[in-house]
């Protein structure tokens, strides 16, 4: 937790200037006023110590005095928090407090788009046999992609969306991954790592889990290189009151030929090179603990198993489909297209 931004509410405005100077972050001119017993009681921006300054002339004026005691900021929860009004506002940088008005976390509103009640999982076990001989020395979590390994890109995708805790499941040359991520406190999360000493499937590692804290988990894949809106994943989740969400993608089929509607062998009707529009699986869940619960543990076990499960029993699956790119790097033309993909984002 950073505390760069903290200053006691007896320090002065020269005080005050100096600590926001001392930031190195422009985007943070902002300070968090806390009192004897460290509680956030005000904020204070560089145009507050300014004006003040103009209007009173007092260069030894207490920021306690001057700061805004209406500060806007989140009360420590593990229920959905969104953060749309807070934009609306300009509002920049957001502090948590808990119970006792301490700040627990600060939250770049530039750079974190929600902050969800989930625990996540990536599944990282795989061999990746399709883009060998790249992945005969590095598993395919692993491979650069734009200066950082692809599966980078889906950790920092969860950070972005409020996501701490994380578990990924290895099996395939896991050591590089650990050595890599480690426990994640580098990234401001907790990894921890579930070793599968044989394949369990899509879906198996969860049930390797000996505790999920939230009501929901979201599992993904690790070779997905994505943009996805996790938060519009997780509210159709709760907005249609379903047990389960998955991401999808739009899927198009071009028909060269026109296509004959018939009814006991007359034509009754035709569409000249039609197209058709599917959705498919992108290979990123959202789902109830309760689901995961009923997974054989050490058995071998598909999300599909689990949706398939689902919806005989009366479940209710429901879809969201992905705005923006999507790339499911398994085989060498689809990483190569990340690879052009992502230097035209870079530009």
């Amino acid at each position: 937790m950073e505390t760069n931004v903290l200053i006691h509410k007896d320090k002065n405005l020269i005080e005050g200037l100096k600590k926001l100077s001392e930031l190195q972050d422009i985007s943070r001119l902002i300070l968090f006023v806390i009192d004897d017993n460290n509680r956030v009681i005000g904020s204070v921006t560089d145009g507050d110590i300014r004006r003040s300054i103009v209007n009173e002339q007092n260069l030894q004026k207490k920021l306690g005095d001057i700061c805004n005691r209406s500060f806007k900021h989140l009360l420590q929860s593990s229920a959905y928090q969104s953060f749309e009004s807070f934009r609306k506002a300009d509002i920049r940088i957001l502090p948590v407090l808990d119970q006792k008005g301490q700040m627990v976390e600060l939250i770049d509103l530039e750079k974190t788009k929600a902050k969800l009640p989930l625990e996540a999982v990536i599944m990282a076990g795989g061999r990746g046999k399709r883009l060998s001989p790249l992945t005969d020395t590095v598993p395919k979590p692993m491979l650069p992609l734009g200066g950082k390994p692809i599966i980078e890109y889906n950790i920092d995708r969860l950070i972005s969306f409020g996501i701490r805790k994380l578990y990924i499941s290895i099996k395939y040359l896991g050591k590089q991954i650990i050595d890599y991520f480690g426990d994640g406190k580098q990234k401001g999360i907790h990894i921890e790592y579930i070793q599968e000493e044989e394949p369990l499937g899509t879906a198996g590692a969860l049930a390797l889990i000996d505790s999920i804290a939230t009501e929901h988990v979201l599992l993904m894949n690790s070779d997905l290189f994505t943009n996805i809106n996790l938060e519009s994943l997780y509210l159709k989740l709760i907005n249609e009151q379903a047990d389960m969400s998955v991401a999808s993608t739009e899927y198009k089929v071009d028909v060269p030929y026109a296509i004959f509607e018939t009814n006991q062998g007359r034509v009754v009707n035709f569409k000249e090179k039609p197209s058709f529009i599917y959705y498919s699986n992108a290979g990123v869940y959202i789902l109830k603990k309760s689901l995961v619960q009923k997974i054989p543990k050490g058995k071998y076990c598909d999300i599909t198993d689990v949706m398939e499960q689902l919806i005989c029993e009366g479940g209710k699956l429901v879809y969201d489909p992905i705005i923006g790119y999507w790339i499911d790097i398994g085989k060498p033309v689809d990483y190569q297209h990340a690879q052009e993909f992502i230097r035209h984002l870079e530009y």
